[in-house]
């Protein structure tokens, strides 16, 4: 198996590592307890090496042996094994055929090549969740170069607790989220029958809901508004329109009668559409090529208000019990939800695009220096521009602004429009 050379760049991948999630060794002539030593850049985790524990589901990889190194002659190897706690080595603890050829692969949606049956392969996301990851850099990379290039003797700051810098980096990553950031995430979901769905885990704020067609073109869908609510306090209440209490004094709460209507709404008494056929309903008159009024019934639409002149539906968010709530026209849809989250997630390993990274070195610079007493104002206020301006630039690169699309879409600004 050949071994590509690595670079003495920041890629320590080599292109079988990146695309294929696997990197290969050769098993020395004897002995137990071997050891490899793999360079991905994501950290090998290993729940159990026996494929009849539960835990063995955790793992991110599998490790396959082969005599020869030829195609279809793997085989997973489920004997013994433990993984270094840098996350990188992994030990043998039996030894291997002499000079066998060993490869360790990371899961990967088509299951790896190296598994000889389905039930061998290693499937999984590993390898997809690293695609693109040279864009990015994580921020605990981030505080250790703060810590190394803007601390110590002769530098503003002489000293700093670690636990400060990593409070300022927490910090910035949440205000870059919400405005600077790539941090929209969307998710694919279907509405079910009781027309709810929970929230995302790390949901922050929606930016877009939409349902997708059958010809995966997205339709956007529209909040309530004004036309619907989903109260926070639901209490039952006794004939005089008490609220009740349970055995210990607290109110009880019962299902939403509000949601319940909203969800068993004809969406048609709402948007006019009577008809199912906004292209008939639409228009005052409907002329003939004399110019004559032809049909009947036409002007029904007059009077309706735009923003509820629509067969998309709506949805709104329930903040007591943390869901979606849509209406009745969107049952069995399949939606994408896009939305904010801070950024935190996944704590320090999670990743900020290099391009907002000198950004966010200003950012901590100044939020530490401007807590401290007894530093100069002008120093302050020079930091303060320092970020502003340096966050200015980190929301222009990442606007992802494109002349050649600018153009396109500006060509059909050229159309006459016809009265």
């Amino acid at each position: 198996m050949a071994i590509q050379p690595k670079s003495n760049g920041l890629i320590t991948e080599n292109a079988q590592q990146y695309y294929q999630g696997s990197q290969g060794f050769r098993a020395a002539a004897s002995g137990v307890n071997q050891t490899f030593a793999t360079d991905f850049n994501t950290e090998l985790i290993l729940g159990d090496w026996n494929p009849a524990n539960p835990n063995y589901g955790l793992n991110n990889f599998k490790v396959y042996t082969s005599p020869s190194g030829i195609s279809g002659s793997w085989s997973e190897w489920i004997t013994s094994m433990s993984v270094g706690s840098d996350g990188r080595t992994i030990t043998l603890d039996a030894a291997p055929s002499a000079n066998a050829y060993v490869v360790v692969q990371l899961t990967i949606l088509t299951g790896g090549k190296y598994g000889n049956t389905e039930a061998e392969k290693a499937y999984g996301e590993t390898v997809e969740d690293n695609y693109g990851s040279y864009q990015y850099t994580k921020v605990n990379d981030v505080i250790n170069n703060f810590l190394v290039a803007y601390v110590g003797q002769n530098k503003l700051i002489p000293n700093v607790n670690r636990t400060d810098v990593i409070f300022h980096a927490k910090r910035a990553m949440q205000e870059f989220s919400y405005d600077t950031l790539k941090s929209i995430k969307s998710a694919e979901l279907t509405v079910p029958a009781s027309l709810t769905l929970v929230l995302p885990q790390d949901f922050v704020n929606y930016v877009k809901m939409s349902y997708i067609d059958q010809l995966g073109v997205k339709h956007p869908i529209y909040p309530t508004n004004n036309l619907t609510t989903s109260p926070y306090y639901t209490q039952t209440q006794d004939s005089a329109g008490i609220p009740t209490q349970d055995n210990f004094g607290n109110d009880t709460e019962g299902t939403s009668i509000t949601q319940d209507r909203w969800h068993k709404a004809n969406q048609q008494f709402i948007n006019g559409d009577f008809t199912n056929d906004f292209t008939n309903d639409m228009w005052a008159y409907n002329w003939d090529d004399m110019g004559n009024v032809i049909g009947s019934g036409y002007g029904e639409m007059y009077g309706l208000d735009p923003q509820y002149s629509q067969v998309n539906g709506w949805f709104n968010l329930n903040e007591r019990e943390g869901k979606l709530s849509f209406s009745s026209n969107l049952v069995g849809r399949l939606i994408i939800l896009e939305y904010i989250s801070d950024g935190l997630a996944y704590d320090l390993d999670s990743r900020v695009p290099k391009l907002a990274e000198e950004a966010m070195y200003a950012y901590i610079l100044h939020a530490i220096i401007s807590t401290r007493i007894g530093q100069p104002e002008y120093i302050v206020q020079r930091l303060r521009k320092e970020k502003s301006s340096k966050l200015r630039n980190a929301k222009i690169r990442l606007s992802n602004i494109k002349l050649d699309e600018i153009v396109q879409v500006m060509r059909g600004k050229s159309k006459w429009i016809k009265s």
